[in-house]
């Protein structure tokens, strides 16, 4: 075992998109990484482009307990400790409910769900014998705060994450260890640009204060916030990174064009 001095985050879903931006975030804080994906070719490539050694790709679908517990030794094995584990991987699949197989509903709630608690229960043991406490961060979505179209699967697995954000929370805390989630809006990864066509943009946009998609690099922030010392008192909380989109309700666009006029 290698004991750093440094701290060890561990990132799922970190080949592209959020995750790779908190890999970053994480690396320009000065600790150590552990990027976490099933895309082999795409995270090795990625994490070559950071040119450190203070990243290790390790290959692990978060859906299979053995590749868990192996990814979550390698880590160990790799820096010796593990200070933050960030639950991002997740797979989104959008269909109407009578249209959404039995199939693709398991397969939702197995990444975005039994992940997170695979993860957990794999890494937490490692946090409470290093004796420093820590900190998780599970990646969650407005589609679990608030129910919309199409989202059957992908929604209901984000509203059990962010429960279950808080279930670690109560269960961990007397280990130093702070559980918390981040809900994005609409953030513009490559899934995004592909996805979000300029109606769509905008009926997200007449329902926001802050009228934009995030950039991956603020959504990672939150996160970096959460895990950091400043968030040192808080946990069990669910924060919605969203623009405002769940805090404002229905916008009426006609209605605030009027006023301008």
């Amino acid at each position: 075992m290698n004991e750093q001095t440094q701290p060890v985050a561990l990132i799922t879903g970190a080949a592209r998109g959020i995750g790779l931006a908190t890999a970053r975030r994480f690396l320009a804080e000065g600790w150590h990484v552990a990027m976490i994906d099933r895309l082999g070719d795409l995270l090795v490539d990625e994490s070559r482009t950071l040119e450190t050694n203070r990243a290790r790709a390790i290959v692990c679908d978060v859906s299979v307990p053995d590749q868990v517990s192996a990814a979550v030794a390698e880590t160990i094995a790799w820096a010796g400790r593990i200070d933050a584990l960030i639950n991002n991987a997740g797979v989104a699949e959008f269909a109407p409910l009578l249209e959404t197989s039995f199939e693709t509903w398991t397969e939702v709630l197995a990444t975005n769900l039994n992940g997170p608690f695979l993860m957990t229960q794999a890494a937490a043991p490692h946090m409470i014998a290093g004796g420093r406490g820590g900190s998780i961060v599970n990646v969650t979505s407005i589609s679990g705060i608030r129910a919309s179209t199409m989202r059957v699967a992908y929604g209901t697995s984000k509203a059990g994450l962010a429960h279950l954000t808080k279930q670690y929370a109560a269960e961990l805390g007397d280990h130093g260890i702070r559980v918390n989630a981040v809900a994005p809006g609409p953030v513009e990864t490559a899934m995004a640009t592909k996805v979000h066509t300029p109606a769509i943009r905008q009926s997200y946009y007449d329902h926001m204060p802050l009228p934009r998609h995030a950039a991956e690099s603020e959504i990672a922030g939150v996160i970096w916030f959460l895990c950091s010392p400043d968030a040192g008192f808080v946990t069990g909380q669910v924060i919605a990174a969203d623009g405002g989109f769940a805090a404002t309700g229905i916008g009426l666009p006609e209605l605030a064009s009027r006023t301008q006029d």
